[in-house]
């Protein structure tokens, strides 16, 4: 049994403060993976792997783009080992150095989706036109650092920062989950690799209705604003109005 349990005073069973710890430690653990197996051909270990290299960013700036991206990942997950140790004051100081990742993860990811999106063949792996598929890794960056700084305001709610920092996240791994080389991802991108980020989300719901019977505001919220987003992005990408948009925004980096 992965969770231990002890009786509440109303003698029902419920999972412990350690429980807790261990369970935010695990699902940042699986953040981990996913971006390892992701970028694994195509970043970490990208010289052992020359046939995979069609799917890699050709731009230098992708390297410092996986950089940051990889330093943020990582920052999480050590995060989630220090409160599991109970370092609290760690946990706060090296809290200041993931906002600063942050800032760069969120001004390269913007600055790669429109250098992506000029490119004669458009963003690597995905079948949708350039112009059109542009509105998903955008507003991908625009809920990561929306949900972030969230988090960042609300660093002494912990049930808040916690939920956050987890939604934040969810927004990110996509990218890493289309490049997993196994065929079915592939072949239906963006709904496999959305689909498969939002069992993050799942974990974070089944994980709420564990411990209190239901869903904490900031998973339901969360999780509802990026789930409606991505049929909205859908609609509103098939519009000239966004065609305009995004040719506006691809000429300050062409």
């Amino acid at each position: 049994m992965i969770f231990r349990l002890s009786m509440n005073r109303t003698n029902t069973l419920a999972p412990t403060a350690r429980d807790e710890r261990n369970f935010f430690t695990i699902i940042t653990t699986a953040f981990a993976i996913v971006v390892f197996a992701g970028f694994a051909r195509t970043f970490f270990f990208r010289p052992l792997f020359p046939e995979a290299q069609s799917f890699a960013a050709p731009e230098p700036i992708f390297l410092i783009h996986g950089f940051f991206f990889t330093a943020w990942i990582v920052l999480l997950l050590l995060q989630a080992l220090l409160i599991r140790d109970t370092r609290v004051e760690l946990h706060r100081s090296v809290g200041w150095v993931g906002t600063g990742v942050a800032v760069f993860v969120i001004l390269l990811g913007a600055y790669g989706a429109l250098l992506a999106a000029q490119r004669p063949g458009g963003f690597i792996g995905v079948p949708l036109p350039p112009m059109q598929f542009l509105i998903f890794p955008l507003l991908d960056i625009v809920l990561f650092a929306t949900f972030f700084f969230l988090a960042i305001l609300n660093r002494s709610r912990p049930q808040f920062h916690k939920r956050l920092m987890v939604l934040a996240a969810v927004n990110l791994v996509e990218a890493a989950i289309i490049r997993i080389p196994i065929g079915f991802i592939g072949a239906g991108v963006p709904f496999t690799s959305r689909g498969l980020s939002y069992l993050f989300i799942v974990a974070l719901v089944l994980w709420d209705f564990r411990t209190s019977g239901r869903v904490h505001r900031v998973t339901l919220w969360g999780s509802l604003l990026i789930i409606i987003s991505f049929p909205a992005r859908m609609l509103i990408s098939q519009t000239q109005t966004w065609t305009d948009i995004a040719r506006w925004l691809v000429q300050w980096v062409a």
